[in-house]
């Protein structure tokens, strides 16, 4: 896995071992970024399910104020230190090592602009993470909420929650669905 664009372009990232995380697929990646690319300078991002950091460590190469990376995996979490590393964004991030509902109510921040959710496939995660979503005062109507998730997941529970589906984006094996805070 690398870097596909920006000031850490081609730097190579390190993943954990097994089957417990699933990277973004390089091409998967850099089609969601040319999708959100203008929104991504002077944001900040939230890489939610972190994995080795990759989704959080494209948005800080491409421009992205600040990236939090929330994950509970010791293995995972260590590739987000050593990826951040070698890309030398240290300084601009902050990596929390907790379950995400406890990591989502670490964050201060007045505004996030974008919020990338990929806990793994099938399970209540999403809506464990909506809800608590819903309940944070930094995600606000301009919040972008993209949740990767499998091709046969069904968002309308979102409306729950307070978000409403604005686009799918369907690949061969998954999709990025991307949602916003309905107006009050």
């Amino acid at each position: 896995m690398r870097v596909i664009a920006g000031s850490a372009r081609r730097l190579r990232l390190v993943t954990p071992e097994g089957d417990d995380t699933r990277p973004t697929q390089d091409r998967i990646k850099e089609t969601l970024f040319n999708m959100i690319q203008n929104q991504i300078p002077g944001a900040v991002f939230i890489d939610l399910f972190a994995g080795s950091g990759g989704i959080g460590i494209e948005a800080l190469s491409r421009g992205a104020r600040k990236a939090y990376f929330i994950e509970n995996s010791n293995a995972a979490y260590k590739c987000i230190l050593k990826n951040l590393a070698t890309t030398h964004f240290e300084e601009v991030s902050a990596v929390l090592k907790q379950d995400v509902i406890l990591g989502l109510r670490n964050i201060r921040e007045d505004e996030a602009d974008i919020i990338f959710i990929d806990p793994p496939y099938h399970g209540e995660n999403y809506e464990r993470t909506l809800s608590q979503l819903s309940q944070m005062k930094y995600v606000t109507e301009n919040t972008m909420l993209i949740a990767e998730s499998a091709l046969d997941m069904d968002f309308s529970f979102a409306e729950n929650y307070g978000f409403r589906v604005t686009r799918e984006k369907e690949y061969k094996t998954n999709k990025h669905v991307f949602l916003y805070r309905k107006a009050d």
